[in-house]
């Protein structure tokens, strides 16, 4: 059953909608001069920075070895997997476990994300989803499913209302993750009040971080690689551009012929 069809005030989008783009936009630019302030250059060891640009090597030989000729293939798998010489097979790191709790630098680093990230987001959206509660800002322009109303209409329980509407508290978090161009316009593109990005590089961050047993995953990519046969395909791939070529003279010989008739 389709909602109700509302005409909003026109006084909602001075006294509600503006004011929250703005209140989101300003913090965002304190936020990135704070985390400005508060940063601090990780130290990294040499060698954590090295095995993990080899497992990358290796994962990249995996993915895409068929595209260089098989011995280039068979001399980089050699380098990597050979039983004597192999880096998989005599590389030995010795492995110092870290406790985080024990670790000065590292409960810091978390203290200052929860200050720079998730402190601003918590107290700014408690205290908009106060301030403003119970208002409906805008409409998206098109239809959304009766899915979309926990996530657009966050603070407003009207059951019969079309999924299309957007509450405040919706319309903050939608500035929170939508103000990146304009955060890149004005302070650039790495910049630290972009939310997204920084979840992103987050999720980057930890998937190429190093692991804390580089022995383990030394194993596991040496596996991985050993299983990995060799299949060129760029086999015929000089026949194919011929025959390509061919068929596209053909075809232009063709319609210079048909034009020339006009």
């Amino acid at each position: 059953m389709a909602g109700p069809e509302l005409l909003l005030d026109s006084s909602i989008r001075f006294w509600v909608v503006l004011p929250i783009v703005f209140i989101t936009f300003f913090v965002g630019v304190i936020r990135h001069y704070i985390t400005q302030l508060l940063h601090s250059d990780k130290k990294v060891e040499l060698e954590q920075v090295s095995d993990s640009q080899v497992l990358i090597r290796s994962r990249t030989l995996r993915e895409n070895g068929k595209y260089i000729p098989r011995q280039s293939f068979i001399m980089r798998k050699h380098y990597f997997n050979d039983s004597d010489t192999g880096f998989f097979k005599k590389t030995k790191r010795k492995v110092i476990p870290k406790n985080p709790m024990t670790d000065p630098s590292m409960l810091t680093e978390m203290m200052k994300g929860n200050l720079t990230n998730v402190l601003p987001m918590i107290l700014i959206g408690g205290w908009i989803n106060w301030a403003f509660s119970g208002f409906v800002t805008t409409k998206v322009p098109f239809p959304l499913t009766l899915r979309f109303k926990p996530m657009l209409q966050r603070g407003i329980e009207l059951p019969t209302l079309d999924a299309s509407w957007v509450s405040s508290a919706s319309w903050y978090f939608l500035n929170v993750f939508g103000l990146r161009s304009m955060y890149s316009l004005i302070l650039g593109q790495d910049n630290a009040a972009d939310q997204s990005r920084i979840m992103q590089e987050q999720m980057t961050g930890a998937a190429m971080a190093m692991p804390p047993d580089p022995n383990k995953a030394f194993k596991a990519e040496w596996e991985a690689l050993q299983i990995v046969d060799h299949q060129w395909a760029l086999e015929n791939v000089e026949e194919e551009l011929m025959s390509k070529d061919l068929n596209f003279d053909g075809f232009f010989s063709a319609e210079l012929s048909s034009s020339s008739i006009f």
